[in-house]
């Protein structure tokens, strides 16, 4: 754990900065468009009782900026498939799927994650294209190691 003597926190009605639904960062000047900034920003969120916020630490001190968000900050940007599908957020966390966690809200997969959930963006969905079907009724399911799990919507 890392060591600072002071800690300054901003609170999200303070933050030039949030995301969108897309897992996109923003500011008043539009989309960031700098890959490492963006890079940068998923890899330090964190999430506590009150909410997201990234936070760096410069020489001792700690600054903490909690931001807005739509549904969530957290989202699948990448699907790795060998065998088990694993899931790549957009915070570099790579975490299980876990096919009885699905759900479909509006058209969007997430999963049931933590103390929250994540959003699949659609680079991820359609990594997982094939192994979701909807059948004549509509229902839709998840066709996993020889499995049928049903993804209900919510």
């Amino acid at each position: 754990m890392e060591e600072y003597r002071e800690e300054i926190v901003i609170p999200k009605e303070k933050a030039v900065f949030w995301m969108d639904g897309e897992g996109r960062w923003r500011n008043e000047h539009g989309t960031f468009e700098h890959k490492k900034i963006i890079a940068y920003f998923h890899a330090s969120i964190q999430k506590d009782e009150h909410g997201f916020f990234v936070s760096q630490i410069r020489d001792d001190i700690r600054e903490k900026v909690y931001f807005n968000y739509v549904e969530t900050a957290w989202f699948v940007f990448d699907v790795k498939r060998n065998g088990d599908v694993a899931l790549v957020l957009n915070t570099k966390a790579v975490i299980p799927l876990v096919p009885e966690d699905l759900f479909i809200k509006q058209d969007i997969l997430y999963m049931n994650y933590s103390d929250g959930f994540v959003k699949f963006t659609v680079h991820a969905m359609m990594r997982l294209a094939d192994m979701i079907e909807e059948d004549s009724d509509g229902k839709m399911y998840f066709e996993y190691q020889g499995n049928r799990f049903e993804i209900p919507d919510r």
